[in-house]
């Protein structure tokens, strides 16, 4: 079996596990402080971050979110969510790198370090102007989700796809360490609310990191 390094709130890791959810892949938690920099986590992967994946009986190790999709999207053939024609996928990769990539640095990435590595790593309170402007770009990002489900089903397109398991990952840490406001976004809030329900989300919701909490409604599909 697959074994997945992660910690609760890495984006990148409950992309993949949104994705492995969707396509009934089988695998193992195992829980991994990239902080902290351990020997064997370098060993498997030089760049320090997560997530990885581990096939110990086959001796294959999968590293970058982005890398790991395209393989289980390549090699299981259930529930595509790189699919339809070739500016349908081109589409959706430029979404997913949206999220990854500018949501993740305006976002993501900055509550992360304020609300949770400053605690856990430094002992320090958080910076209220960065955390303004997280909040801030978090709003205009949202923005951005509305305008696309104003004017398709899901966020690429007609169907569910890859974009929308980045978004609900990154959107769903920075509400956990309560970056959004979901006044005035009401499309992004039913698309959300929609992804919450389903059986590949739930775990994420359950899931808590230790001295930091999410807000209560944080669980609730209906908010």
């Amino acid at each position: 079996m697959w074994q997945l390094y992660q910690f609760p709130l890495c984006p990148f890791s409950r992309k993949i596990r949104l994705l492995l959810g969707e396509k009934g892949v089988g695998y193992e938690l195992v829980r991994e402080s990239p902080w902290e920099r351990r020997d064997e986590f370098i060993d498997l992967n030089p760049a320090g971050r997560t997530p990885v994946m581990v096939d110990q009986e086959r001796g294959q190790v999968l590293i970058d979110s982005a890398a790991i999709a395209e393989y289980f999207e390549e090699t299981v053939e259930t529930k595509a969510m790189i699919n339809g024609t070739a500016a349908n996928r081109a589409e959706i990769r430029r979404l997913v790198a949206w999220f990854d990539q500018d949501f993740y640095y305006e976002v993501t990435g900055p509550l992360l370090f304020e609300r949770m590595q400053k605690r856990i790593v430094h002992r320090q309170p958080p910076d209220a102007g960065a955390l303004r402007e997280a909040m801030k770009a978090a709003n205009n990002h949202l923005d951005y989700v509305d305008y696309l489900i104003d004017h398709r089903t899901w966020l690429a397109g007609a169907t569910m796809s890859l974009a929308d398991l980045a978004a609900a990952a990154h959107i769903s840490v920075a509400d956990y360490l309560g970056g959004i406001d979901w006044t005035g976004h009401e499309q992004t809030k039913g698309w959300y609310s929609g992804l919450k329900s389903r059986p590949s989300f739930r775990p994420l919701l359950a899931e808590r990191m230790e001295i930091v909490s999410p807000p209560k409604y944080y669980e609730d599909v209906d908010f």
